[in-house]
């Protein structure tokens, strides 16, 4: 008996009942099109596109691909577009419950990926201009069968991961619209990093950090996992290895206010690119400053993880015993981060040219506390390939 076909070139629902399937949502139909050809050499694909609704039968894993603006309030807004947009909260609520794996499909834009990651309730993220693969994606959650949401592998590293992607995503929009984090979340987050990474140790809290391709959220997660695991390291007593982790999650929250263009933006910077980038960091500590509920070391952190001992970092120009404890541990994790994570331009370094480089800034960052990171470095290894 010939098989029967939808126009997307996955099978027809008679079929997708008797076996695993993918539901891609969609408000692009010639996008959508091209993606799901490309799913249905694989898996049968079906499409749902603006006012439709979920399939009766529960797929194995759905994809998440929209275009609509899911920034702005309910009552802001063309009709159309306020329209589509409750169209995506309704179908998010029904993906949130299910459980099942969700792809969401990066678009470069903070603010509206934030929105989205809420809606979804932490879905896995991947940036389509990576070659991480749509397909290999999907193929990898479907076969660790992994579940979302509640009631659904709840209290599991990779519940926790979900959930501290979720809280920081709220942290950094918050941060966006010009609030203080909430001191709440903050907390929150804190607590996930430093059970998980005592649970599990440091690679594979990286390995989970890095399924999600947004690469602030990415970072500040990396950064707290190493602060998490250099804290441990040190003989921290829980409520300094609490400061440490709290400081490293929010050490990079000033950059919520840099515009998109220059935060996404695929390659180097420009000399006047990296002057407004470097604003990141005092404008994150006056952020947090307005708040009143974080500690003077932690706004230390925010607006002084980048100066160096040598004079030379920013935005201050602090050095030596200018430059405090807790700001000379999380300048490790910073720069220790942003060496080994894939960028949109370049992969990851190996454990060894990132320990290789971190030496030879041993003028700039502490050379003592340099020598007690180098098993971090080791346990963490390299970032998997894309």
């Amino acid at each position: 008996m010939q098989e029967s076909r939808n126009r997307y070139g996955g099978q027809t629902s008679r079929d997708v009942r008797r076996e695993a399937f993918v539901v891609l949502v969609s408000d692009r139909r010639e996008r959508a099109e091209r993606l799901a050809r490309g799913i249905a050499l694989v898996l049968p694909c079906r499409v749902i596109e603006p006012g439709s609704a979920l399939p009766a039968g529960p797929p194995a894993a759905f994809l998440v691909d929209v275009a609509t603006d899911l920034t702005k309030s309910g009552d802001s807004g063309p009709e159309g577009s306020r329209e589509s947009a409750a169209w995506v909260a309704a179908i998010a609520a029904s993906i949130r419950a299910s459980g099942l794996p969700c792809l969401y499909l990066s678009r470069g834009h903070a603010a509206q990926d934030g929105a989205a990651i809420r809606l979804l309730g932490g879905p896995t993220v991947i940036d389509p201009r990576q070659p991480a693969g749509i397909v290999p994606t999907l193929l990898r959650l479907i076969g660790q069968g992994r579940k979302r949401g509640p009631g659904a592998g709840e209290g599991t590293p990779q519940a926790r991961v979900e959930r501290a992607t979720a809280v920081i995503t709220d942290l950094f929009q918050a941060a966006a619209r010009g609030r203080p984090p909430s001191p709440a979340e903050a907390e929150e987050g804190t607590q996930i990093v430093l059970d998980t990474v005592s649970e599990v140790g440091i690679r594979s809290w990286l390995d989970l950090v890095w399924r999600h391709d947004l690469q602030v959220y990415q970072h500040s997660l990396s950064v707290a996992g190493f602060a998490a695991a250099f804290a441990a390291e040190l003989g921290f007593s829980r409520s300094d290895r609490q400061r440490l982790a709290k400081a490293a999650l929010l050490h990079d929250v000033g950059k919520a206010l840099i515009p998109h263009a220059i935060l996404d933006k695929p390659g180097p910077l420009t000399p006047e690119e990296m002057r407004v980038m470097r604003t990141h960091a005092a404008l994150g500590a006056d952020l947090l400053a307005r708040e009143g509920a974080f500690a003077p070391d932690i706004l230390a952190v925010v607006r002084s993880h980048h100066e160096r001992l040598d004079g030379l970092g920013y935005p201050d120009g602090l050095k030596g015993d200018e430059i405090g404890d807790l700001v000379r541990l999380v300048a490790i994790c910073d720069v220790h981060s942003a060496l080994t994570e894939r960028r949109v331009y370049r992969p990851g370094l190996s454990a060894r040219a990132a320990l290789e480089i971190m030496d030879a800034q041993a003028g700039q960052l502490d050379p003592d506390l340099l020598r007690v990171y180098r098993p971090i470095v080791a346990r963490a290894g390299s970032a998997p390939p894309a």
